[in-house]
């Protein structure tokens, strides 16, 4: 894809209603209730970072991440949930546990990676059930 396409891509995104990100969000918690989760949360923010979904499995608490993407040019979606980005996660998945006096039951972390080029309507949609593992000090998941 050339600069110039890249540029008036980004400018189209821009001139949306909603942004690429918001709308990854909404398919992607579209796509876990069809497979049957209940989204409990959308956006969930603190002092320390934002869980973008927060869903129930069966009797196991599920922080979903969405990374959604126009393209793989800067590599697959699910790739920027790195080492640092699990650790913020953790930390704030453990405080809405305790928040919600939630410690008590299992949860996990799910990354759900969307790819959306602007020319298609309906998204590439992967879902990583138990991407990682809680990462740092305190953790206190089953």
């Amino acid at each position: 894809m050339s600069w110039l396409q890249q540029f008036r891509d980004r400018i189209t995104s821009w001139s949306t209603p909603e942004s690429l990100g918001v709308r990854g969000e909404r398919a992607a918690a579209r796509f876990l209730k069809r497979q049957g989760y209940i989204i409990v949360a959308h956006g969930e923010r603190d002092r320390i970072g934002e869980i973008d979904l927060v869903a129930i499995d069966g009797k196991t608490i599920v922080f979903v991440e969405v990374k959604t993407r126009a393209s793989h040019d800067r590599g697959h979606p699910a790739e920027a949930v790195d080492q640092d980005k699990q650790r913020r996660l953790t930390r704030v998945a453990l405080s809405y546990l305790r928040r919600h006096d939630l410690l008590e039951y299992s949860a996990r972390f799910d990354v759900v990676a969307i790819t959306w080029p602007p020319d298609q309507k309906q998204p590439t949609i992967e879902h990583f059930k138990n991407a990682f593992e809680a990462v740092g000090t305190g953790q206190m998941f089953n």
